[in-house]
């Protein structure tokens, strides 16, 4: 896959531009799959998040940006729909458009319904994050971040990329830069800090930060 991990979504022209080339082709002209289901993990997910997301009516453009189609993939549906059925779908999208809310109830989905195991496969899709949605491909989210406890008790993340990510820099106390470093400190590999007007493009392994906000690059060395 081409990864664009935001931490608010498409919130800039740099960041949409970033998307735009990962695509190959105008916004206008791909299809998209956004995926809902971060939305209802953890301590603080509410039937009005997923709504937002999908309709476009969410502080974070992802659906409204003027796709060709827009479906939506509900995780949690997925095992009792024919395998054949719906992995046809994913196979069909440019892009998967996935919301924010809690990461590790969406890795447990992801895993869960299979999705998770057609990653390696998906060369030519643009998978588009939003905060939890990018986390989710991270190694661990770190126990500062852990909302939602998985069945397996730990904070591991799919591992689709080598570096952690801390969303949200400076918009509260809790998610300063102070806080940042201190949970960067329990990783045990590269991780960023992004804020809002952040995204972080990975293709075929290469890593770009697009930003016209603020970020750090945390454990550079390790």
């Amino acid at each position: 896959m081409k990864l664009l991990l935001t931490d608010s979504g498409v919130r800039n022209a740099s960041v949409l531009a970033a998307l735009v080339d990962l695509l190959g082709k105008p916004i206008a002209e791909a299809s998209a799959l956004c995926i809902p289901t971060a939305g209802y993990g953890g301590p603080y997910g509410d039937p009005g998040g997923p709504w937002r997301f999908i309709s476009g009516r969410s502080p974070s453009p992802m659906t409204e940006l003027g796709w060709k189609s827009v479906g939506v993939l509900e995780l949690t549906a997925l095992p009792g729909i024919d395998e054949e059925r719906w992995v046809s779908w994913v196979r069909d999208a440019d892009a998967l458009l996935v919301n924010g809310g809690d990461a590790l109830y969406l890795c447990h989905w992801m895993r869960e319904s299979g999705l998770a195991d057609l990653f390696p496969s998906l060369r030519d899709t643009v998978y588009v994050g939003l905060s939890a949605g990018s986390m989710a491909l991270t190694p661990r989210i770190g126990e500062y971040l852990v909302g939602w406890r998985p069945p397996t008790g730990d904070d591991s993340a799919l591992g689709v990329v080598d570096f952690s990510i801390f969303p949200h820099l400076d918009s509260d106390p809790e998610h300063s830069m102070a806080e940042a470093e201190r949970w960067a400190a329990g990783m045990p590999g590269p991780a960023y800090a992004i804020d809002a007007q952040t995204a972080i493009k990975v293709t075929d392994g290469e890593v770009e930060v697009v930003s016209e906000g603020h970020w750090k690059l945390l454990n550079p060395a390790s």
